[in-house]
């Protein structure tokens, strides 16, 4: 038994789980990136890199922040689904 996809128009966007992850990723948004600066800045004195270590330790968290946030809305969207069957 083979079930056929169900056509895109037979679903129907969850608008209240769409802004609440949204909203939260908001939230943990400004935290990770935050701490990316923050941490980045605050390593590079902590190692005396000067300025040019500092940014590049704020790229590379920045680059992880924008890992963990991906990881964050995908998980979020499994457990607070975007659409729903008709």
């Amino acid at each position: 038994m083979s079930s056929q996809p169900s056509s895109p128009a037979s679903r129907q966007i969850v608008w209240q789980s769409v802004v609440t992850v949204i909203s939260a990723a908001i939230l943990i948004g400004a935290e990770v990136f935050g701490a990316a600066f923050a941490g980045g800045w605050a390593l590079a004195i902590l190692f005396d890199l000067g300025d040019t270590g500092a940014h590049i330790l704020q790229a590379l968290l920045f680059v992880a922040g924008v890992f963990v946030m991906i990881a964050f809305i995908r998980n979020a969207s499994r457990v607070e689904p975007f659409t729903r069957r008709a």
